[in-house]
């Protein structure tokens, strides 16, 4: 497609070949040129210059036009156009400082017009709805559409229906005046947001708060977006921020009254630590129910979120995603995510651009998300300037063609204008769409930081610049809208009502209260110790194995599938008709199946996951003539729950983010994340840190997330090997997760059905093997899935007699195929195998059983990984009751060898020592 965005010159003869264009092929011509052409009675491609200076006796609308008119008009239209797409250079969104000069290049030169023509009429007005207006009142119309308080970025979409939209928005809709009843509405909320922060300034001189000083037109904004939200069908909302303006957040939005937020200022109660330890109070989350004028009510959700900025972004699309899955029927219009960003973030933190990229994408769509950047120009200390490249923060808009409002944040009605627009595209496209709020930070980082050290001159600019809520009041004071004994009064009421409520706290302490979970989450309770003793039982009956076996082992008629594909599936067939034993695929896919009969949700996505990174797990097969997709979990009779499973893009910190997000909105159903490696892994490490590690700890989230790390040395190098579980479980403690290396895929299929069997939710992780997958030792019978239950630890069944056995080799994952190979080829019968399939919570009571068992033999801990690796450094710390050595490769900088030789030679080593020491 063509583009004409910057012609400025309006030659007859140009003109004249854009029209050609136009006639032979319209679709050559981008929209807006067509527009110009459709717009006029008139056949550019016959106006020929006269002596007379007419156009051969064509017309314009039916009037004679001479060629100067017509390039005039031409001229006119590319200047709407240009304010359109460029206006937002020269907006006066900043409060502060002076805009940059961003070449926007509007003046009237630039388009072959002058002063002399301000007073011309022109039809061309008629693309702005001013049809024959002074070119003076065009130019009017537009700056106050595009370069005043608001700068809009949209011109750059493809679709030309939300184009169309948004300018009719822009330059019709915004120009709407409020009532004076919504002008009081907004003042209300700029005085709570405004006198909240002036309080607690007041009262808790240097206490950290991370305040919105400056930025407090932001609660106006939240309001309006909910409010408009709710006329608009949403019944729920999800908000992710970081801690600047949280409190705040917190009081005037969420609804958590002034007496807890004083209460823990006061530090006078002690939280309830049963649960874990807590959080610092501007990290907390927050539900909360919203009633609008109208009296629909809105339940509002504050998700919980760490020193690390933007990881929670993920957390809540994810969150949503689940909510809109599981109640609201895929219905997305129903919840809206908001994320509120600060602008240093939202340009420099890489998860932005995972979200953003996912936000369209089939398995991770939420309708679309509303991003509010309270853009206060700086982060931590850091200009503007040194933060980013690209001209504005929110740049990354475009990579997805999200429509960006730049806004001034000293001009209330202008923000929840932006706002009110922004909520309605999002309804109405179910599409990103951002707001760029221009602001400033009144303080330094925190309260006690002083900002001149770096900021001298900006900071001297906004010690004498009047908050928004002086800047509107003033305004509204001005144009009548309110007395100033009104707006005197209101400020007073509420700093009474915060003293009054403070003075109370100090008086009668409130006990510190965290707040209830979400009903369907009401009847978990907190783990203890006792409950890791043993296993629940997770045995199906051998009916709903072989309902879930027989439908998972055939497919549509029609349907065919790749005929390697289809030897496979026959494969299995063949070894359980033949050896009543499935392998660690079949075992895998019967656990989500049975979970469908159960009437859960199966919930999985990662890279490659519908085959498997290895090939293995084939969940969705695909036509070989069609390509049509087919999910062998879609068709169990008698199954309720919903398997979904999606190929992510190639994304660990957003996919894994939002697997959490889905995880913790829903405890019924089963949420996986598969590592294509088990040490890719470490991209996404700040999740594994920040939230599913300590989560529940830090602010009473239950989640049941599994991880599935692929892991084990098989000479694929030190990117390929192994999954770090020593930072795992580094970071085990106060039965925080689940760390098990799993060797039977009745085992495997087990510990996914305790997932959902427990009275509690815990984080799962799983080092799933590779080569292993296939291996005939990770068989099972099928009376080992409809009995029993996840076995901890695993006995030798090749001993005959304990009292012979010499030596105990305990050791997890794929190295007991290695010992068992040896043992049993040299019949070894005085060495026993102990497989360790969960290491934590460490199974003490077995492991001490198999210890007394076993008493006259030496005990070994065997682990392929190197000493400062794997489970020897847990084991070392925790396992005090059993004396054992090691065995293991040396200590190493690198988890493995890139030499398929010298990883051979080392495994051997391992091997050889073990039962020759």
């Amino acid at each position: 497609m063509k583009d004409f965005s910057y012609i400025t010159n309006s030659h007859p003869a140009y003109i004249e070949n854009l029209y050609n264009d136009f006639v032979n092929n319209p679709e050559s011509v981008d929209p807006e040129m067509r527009k110009f052409f459709e717009g006029f009675d008139f056949a550019v491609s016959k106006v020929t210059p006269a002596t007379n200076g007419q156009a051969n006796g064509q017309a314009l609308n039916g009037k004679p036009v001479d060629t100067q008119s017509l390039q005039k008009e031409f001229s006119v239209f590319q200047l709407i156009r240009a304010y359109r797409k460029k206006g937002h250079l020269v907006a006066k969104t900043n409060p502060i400082r002076e805009r940059k000069d961003r070449r926007a290049n509007l003046q009237l030169s630039n388009f072959g017009l002058s002063d002399a023509d301000l007073n011309t009429t022109f039809e061309a007005g008629k693309f702005i709805g001013k049809p024959n207006a002074a070119l003076k009142d065009i130019i009017d119309h537009l700056q106050k559409s595009y370069t005043a308080s608001v700068g809009v970025e949209y011109s750059g979409m493809n679709d030309q229906e939300r184009i169309e939209w948004l300018g009719n928005e822009i330059e019709n809709e915004f120009h709407k005046p409020f009532s004076t009843e919504d002008k009081k509405c907004i003042l209300e909320k700029l005085n709570q947001g405004v006198m909240f922060e002036k309080f607690l300034h007041t009262k808790y001189v240097g206490q950290k708060r991370f305040s919105l000083e400056g930025g407090e037109t932001t609660i106006a904004a939240l309001d309006a977006i909910i409010n408009t939200s709710a006329e608009l069908g949403v019944q729920e909302v999800v908000i992710g921020m970081a801690h600047r303006g949280r409190l705040n957040v917190l009081a005037n939005i969420l609804g958590k009254t002034y007496e807890q937020i004083f209460s823990e200022f006061e530090g006078t109660s002690t939280p309830d630590t049963t649960m874990g330890s807590g959080d610092v109070k501007y990290h907390m989350g927050y539900r909360g129910e919203h009633t609008t004028k109208e009296g629909k009510k809105v339940n509002l959700q504050l998700c919980p979120n760490p020193s690390h900025l933007e990881a929670v972004d993920p957390v809540v699309v994810g969150f949503a995603r689940s909510k809109a899955d599981v109640i609201y029927e895929s219905d997305y219009d129903k919840i809206l995510p908001i994320l509120i960003h600060g602008d240093a973030s939202v340009a420099g933190q890489g998860i932005v651009y995972e979200v953003v990229q996912m936000s369209g994408l089939k398995g991770y769509y939420t309708g679309g998300t509303i991003h509010f950047v309270i853009n206060n120009q700086i982060g931590f200390t850091t200009d503007f300037d040194d933060a980013r490249t690209a001209d504005y923060s929110t740049s990354i808009a475009a990579m997805i063609q999200a429509p960006v409002l730049h806004v001034n944040g000293d001009d209330p009605e202008a923000v929840v204008k932006c706002v009110n627009i922004a909520t309605r595209f999002r309804q109405k496209f179910n599409t990103d769409v951002f707001i760029d709020m221009v602001c400033y930070r009144r303080h330094g980082h925190n309260e006690g930081d002083d900002p001149k050290y770096t900021q001298p001159k900006l900071y001297a600019l906004i010690e004498k610049h009047a908050n928004p809520r002086e800047v509107y009041n003033q305004k509204l004071i001005e144009n009548g809208s309110i007395d100033a004994e009104l707006a005197k009064e209101m400020e007073k009421k509420f700093w009474s009502d915060l003293q009054e409520r403070l003075d109370d706290i100090k008086q009668n302490p409130l006990p510190y209260k965290y707040q209830k979970p979400e009903l369907w989450w009401q009847d978990l309770r907190k783990a203890t110790k006792e409950d890791f003793d043993k296993s629940p039982v997770t045995a199906i009956t051998e009916e709903q194995f072989k309902t879930v076996f027989d439908s998972l082992m055939k497919w549509p008629e029609g349907f065919q599938p790749l005929r390697k594909v289809e030897k496979l599936v026959q494969d299995k067939v063949k070894l359980f008709e033949n050896e009543n034993m499935v392998d660690w695929a079949t075992g895998e896919l019967l656990a989500y199946g049975s979970l469908l009969l159960d009437g859960n949700d199966v919930r999985m996505s990662g890279q490659d996951v519908r085959r498997g990174t290895f090939s293995h797990r084939h969940a969705v097969l695909r036509d070989e003539n069609t390509d049509e997709s087919y999910n062998r979990l879609s068709r169990i009779p008698g199954a309720e729950g919903k398997f979904r499973i999606y190929n992510s893009f190639l994304s660990e910190f957003g996919v894994l983010g939002f697997e959490y997000g889905y995880s913790i909105a829903n405890p019924n159903t089963l949420v996986l994340w598969e590592g294509q490696f088990g040490d890719f892994f470490n991209t996404a490490q700040p999740m594994v840190d920040q939230f599913i590690s300590s989560g529940e700890t830090k602010w009473r989230q239950m989640s049941g997330l599994v991880m599935l790390l692929p892991h084990g040395y098989e000479g694929q190098g030190p990117e390929h090997s192994s999954g770090r579980m020593e930072r795992f479980l580094q970071m085990s403690a106060e039965l925080n997760w689940i760390v098990a290396d799993i060797t039977t895929a009745a085992n495997f299929f087990h510990a996914l059905r305790r997932q959902l069997a427990w009275p509690f939710r815990k984080p799962l992780i799983v080092f799933t093997p590779k080569a292993n997958l296939r291996h005939p030792g990770s068989y099972s019978k099928m009376g080992e899935l409809t009995n029993g239950s996840f076995k901890e630890v695993i006995d030798d069944s090749f001993v005959e007699n304990a009292e012979e056995v010499k030596k105990v080799l305990f050791c997890s994952g794929k190295i007991y195929f290695d010992l068992a190979e040896r043992q049993q080829k040299e019949n070894h019968r005085d060495v026993a195998i102990v497989r360790l399939e969960q290491i934590y919570p460490l199974p003490m009571k077995q492991l001490e059983q198999l210890y007394k068992k076993y008493n006259k033999a030496t005990w070994f801990w065997v682990q392929e990984e190197p000493m400062n690796m794997g489970a020897a450094s847990f084991l070392q710390m925790n396992l005090k009751g059993i004396n054992y050595g090691v065995i293991s490769r040396q200590p190493s900088a690198s988890t493995a060898t890139g030499y398929a030789k010298v990883h051979a030679q080392e495994q051997k080593e391992i091997v050889d020592t073990a039962f020759s020491i």
